[in-house]
């Protein structure tokens, strides 16, 4: 997997110089799909820019290492996921708790964030699946299987957004967390381009450990 970092990425693998700290929490934060295949300061035709750095900047502001990249056009779901599990796992390696560790991902982002739920296999890490599920999914992805501690928020006006809980249901690992968001902010699925608080705030307390999100 090739990374063209282009902002902040505050992340200590073994090659560079630096040390994470067992206190630490990280957020590997995927972006959605129309970011993938346009420009940073592009505008979605109905949903406008893709706020990529202010996202960023909110889970920052609240205390998180944030690790991230504007993936190349077209990127491949499950090749990318290996690399984020791969990148989990050097963090685990280094001393830092599972629960430390949390994945967000929007839209196209989310469902690598699914795919790497289902790789990684562990309990203990966090996720927040936004905007990336459908009843058809259950057919056309039958490999995925969630497994760690589960947020899903998802807009009632988005095609998009319908509860996963049959996935949740159909999956083998024991998720001791699971929780799901419906929000009804009118935005469809452009809900996501902007750091909305609707879906910041809870995102936060997720990644903070707080489980008990409204």
């Amino acid at each position: 997997m090739k990374l063209n970092i282009l902002m902040r990425v505050l992340f200590c693998l073994s090659f560079f110089p630096c040390k994470a700290k067992n206190d630490d929490r990280f957020i590997f934060f995927l972006h959605n799909k129309f970011l993938e295949n346009h420009e940073l300061n592009e505008s979605h035709p109905k949903y406008g820019r893709t706020q990529y750095n202010e996202v960023i900047t909110e889970f920052e502001k609240n205390g998180f290492k944030v690790i991230s990249e504007k993936r190349n056009r077209d990127t491949d779901i499950k090749e990318y996921a290996v690399g984020i599990v791969n990148q989990i796992d050097s963090l685990i390696k280094k001393g830092i708790e599972p629960k430390k560790i949390t994945v967000i991902g929007t839209s196209k982002g989310g469902y690598i964030a699914q795919i790497v739920s289902t790789l990684a296999n562990n309990q203990d890490l966090n996720f927040i699946f936004i905007a990336c599920f459908r009843d058809n999914d259950i057919q056309n992805f039958t490999e995925i299987n969630y497994c760690g501690n589960i947020l899903t928020i998802y807009e009632k006006s988005d095609p998009y957004g319908v509860s996963a809980l049959e996935r949740k249901k159909m999956s083998s690992c024991e998720i001791k967390n699971f929780k799901e968001i419906e929000l009804n902010t009118g935005m469809g699925h452009g809900f996501f381009f902007k750091p909305l608080k609707e879906w910041i705030k809870p995102a936060v307390k997720w990644a903070s450990g707080n489980y008990s999100v409204e």
